[in-house]
Protein backbone atom coordinates (compact mmCIF):
# COMPACT_ATOMS: atom_id res chain seq x y z
CA UNK A 1 0.00 0.00 0.00
CA UNK A 2 1.37 3.41 -1.01
CA UNK A 3 1.85 6.20 2.00
CA UNK A 4 -0.66 8.47 0.61
CA UNK A 5 -3.42 5.54 1.28
CA UNK A 6 -2.13 4.18 4.35
CA UNK A 7 -2.55 7.50 5.81
CA UNK A 8 -6.07 7.77 4.01
CA UNK A 9 -6.68 4.57 5.59
CA UNK A 10 -5.52 5.10 9.28
CA UNK A 11 -7.15 8.78 9.53
CA UNK A 12 -10.81 7.86 7.81
CA UNK A 13 -10.61 5.43 10.68
CA UNK A 14 -9.57 7.74 13.70
CA UNK A 15 -10.92 10.59 12.91
CA UNK A 16 -14.22 9.84 11.18
CA UNK A 17 -13.80 13.17 8.75
CA UNK A 18 -16.57 15.09 7.34
CA UNK A 19 -13.71 15.50 4.43
CA UNK A 20 -10.60 14.51 3.99
CA UNK A 21 -8.02 15.24 1.50
CA UNK A 22 -4.76 13.03 1.40
CA UNK A 23 -2.58 14.75 -1.85
CA UNK A 24 1.24 13.50 -3.02
CA UNK A 25 2.46 17.37 -3.56
CA UNK A 26 5.79 15.26 -4.50
CA UNK A 27 5.73 16.31 -8.20
CA UNK A 28 5.55 20.11 -6.85
CA UNK A 29 9.35 19.61 -5.26
CA UNK A 30 13.01 18.70 -6.63
CA UNK A 31 11.94 14.79 -5.73
CA UNK A 32 12.25 11.43 -8.20
CA UNK A 33 9.09 11.06 -9.89
CA UNK A 34 6.76 8.59 -8.02
CA UNK A 35 8.46 9.12 -4.53
CA UNK A 36 6.19 10.22 -1.93
CA UNK A 37 7.48 12.55 0.04
CA UNK A 38 5.53 15.74 0.35
CA UNK A 39 2.11 15.47 1.60
CA UNK A 40 -0.90 18.17 2.14
CA UNK A 41 -3.79 16.78 4.32
CA UNK A 42 -6.75 18.88 4.74
CA UNK A 43 -9.10 17.04 7.57
CA UNK A 44 -12.32 18.00 8.74
CA UNK A 45 -13.95 16.39 11.62
CA UNK A 46 -15.76 17.55 14.87
CA UNK A 47 -13.43 15.08 16.42
CA UNK A 48 -11.21 18.50 16.53
CA UNK A 49 -13.81 20.66 18.56
CA UNK A 50 -12.06 22.01 21.55
CA UNK A 51 -9.17 21.19 20.28
CA UNK A 52 -6.34 23.95 19.60
CA UNK A 53 -4.03 23.26 16.39
CA UNK A 54 -1.43 21.94 18.03
CA UNK A 55 -3.66 19.17 19.83
CA UNK A 56 -5.21 18.71 16.48
CA UNK A 57 -1.84 18.30 14.57
CA UNK A 58 -0.42 15.52 17.52
CA UNK A 59 -3.42 13.90 17.00
CA UNK A 60 -2.86 13.60 13.00
CA UNK A 61 1.18 12.41 13.52
CA UNK A 62 0.44 10.16 16.52
CA UNK A 63 -1.89 7.91 13.84
CA UNK A 64 0.72 8.71 11.19
CA UNK A 65 4.19 7.99 12.15
CA UNK A 66 5.15 5.52 10.61
CA UNK A 67 4.62 6.52 7.55
CA UNK A 68 6.61 9.87 8.83
CA UNK A 69 9.46 7.71 10.17
CA UNK A 70 9.42 6.53 6.45
CA UNK A 71 9.17 7.81 3.20
CA UNK A 72 7.03 10.95 4.01
CA UNK A 73 9.70 14.05 3.74
CA UNK A 74 7.16 17.20 4.88
CA UNK A 75 3.86 17.42 5.70
CA UNK A 76 1.38 20.35 5.40
CA UNK A 77 -1.75 20.05 7.55
CA UNK A 78 -5.07 21.75 7.40
CA UNK A 79 -7.37 20.95 10.12
CA UNK A 80 -10.29 22.38 10.28
CA UNK A 81 -14.16 21.24 12.90
CA UNK A 82 -17.32 21.66 9.88
CA UNK A 83 -17.79 25.04 10.97
CA UNK A 84 -14.91 26.29 10.80
CA UNK A 85 -14.67 24.32 7.33
CA UNK A 86 -18.01 26.36 6.70
CA UNK A 87 -16.88 29.29 7.96
CA UNK A 88 -14.01 29.30 5.46
CA UNK A 89 -15.66 28.39 2.41
CA UNK A 90 -14.92 24.78 2.45
CA UNK A 91 -11.58 25.93 1.34
CA UNK A 92 -7.78 25.62 2.78
CA UNK A 93 -4.43 27.93 2.04
CA UNK A 94 -2.34 26.48 -0.42
CA UNK A 95 1.02 25.07 0.36
CA UNK A 96 3.83 27.25 0.45
CA UNK A 97 6.08 27.28 -2.45
CA UNK A 98 9.26 24.76 -2.49
CA UNK A 99 12.21 26.66 -1.12
CA UNK A 100 14.63 23.13 -1.46
CA UNK A 101 17.27 22.72 -4.19
CA UNK A 102 18.68 19.39 -6.24
CA UNK A 103 21.88 18.02 -4.60
CA UNK A 104 22.74 18.31 -8.30
CA UNK A 105 22.55 22.36 -7.88
CA UNK A 106 25.28 22.11 -4.69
Amino acid sequence: MSAIASIETKLKKVIEPIHLEVIDESYLHNVEPGRESHVRIVAISNLFIGLNLVKRHQLIYAEIQEEISGPIHAISLHTFTENEWIERNKEADPSPNCLGGSKQDQ
